[in-house]
């Protein structure tokens, strides 16, 4: 039996920004967790800090919009030399309008992840970006059959819509997405 392969890391989500393809909606929802503290430590950009969840699994995290949301790509950073059975080694994402109406769109095995996990959130039937009003990301198992999970960043973005007045080019410098917009 062949041992499973290390799970890749993916490109830090702010050159995906700088790209001007997506923008992170993440600070427009109401995030809650299943254990009390931690949402600030996911949120802080501080690749150091995490959320360590506290009770029996799953553990799970809650990210509310207030209006129906177009979400393209979740971003979980994961790093498996400083959490080692902390890991999450199983997950799964459920959107729906509310708490009780989540169906799973995916579930995701990593392996000794150590990066930016990427997982894109898009429609069967259409293939298009996925548009919900609750995401929620549960971890399922842990590396070495952990309890607790650290989930140190989570980011959530959404496509950028072109322009109605004209096409403009992409803004890829951080001088020109200064000035990307009119007021």
């Amino acid at each position: 039996m062949a041992t499973p392969s290390k799970t890749p890391p993916g490109v830090d989500p702010k050159q995906l920004e700088r790209t001007g393809m997506v923008r992170e909606i993440g600070s427009q929802a109401v995030w809650s967790l299943s254990s009390w503290f931690g949402v600030d430590q996911l949120r802080d950009d501080n690749l150091e800090t995490y959320w360590q969840s506290d009770g029996s699994q799953p553990h799970l995290v809650n990210i509310q919009f207030r209006r129906r949301t177009t979400v393209k790509l979740l971003c979980i950073y994961a790093d498996y030399k400083s959490d080692e059975s902390y890991t999450p080694s199983k997950i799964s994402v459920r959107v729906g309008n509310n708490f009780h109406n989540l169906q799973e769109i995916r579930q995701l095995e990593m392996v000794e992840p150590s990066g930016w996990i990427h997982i894109t959130l898009m429609n069967q039937r259409t293939n298009d970006p996925i548009s919900t009003f609750m995401i929620q990301i549960a971890v399922l198992a842990n590396h070495q059959n952990g309890r607790d999970t650290h989930m140190r960043q989570i980011k959530v973005y959404t496509p950028v819509e072109e322009s109605s007045i004209g096409k403009f080019p992409r803004c890829t410098t951080v001088d020109f997405m200064m000035y990307r917009t009119i007021r």
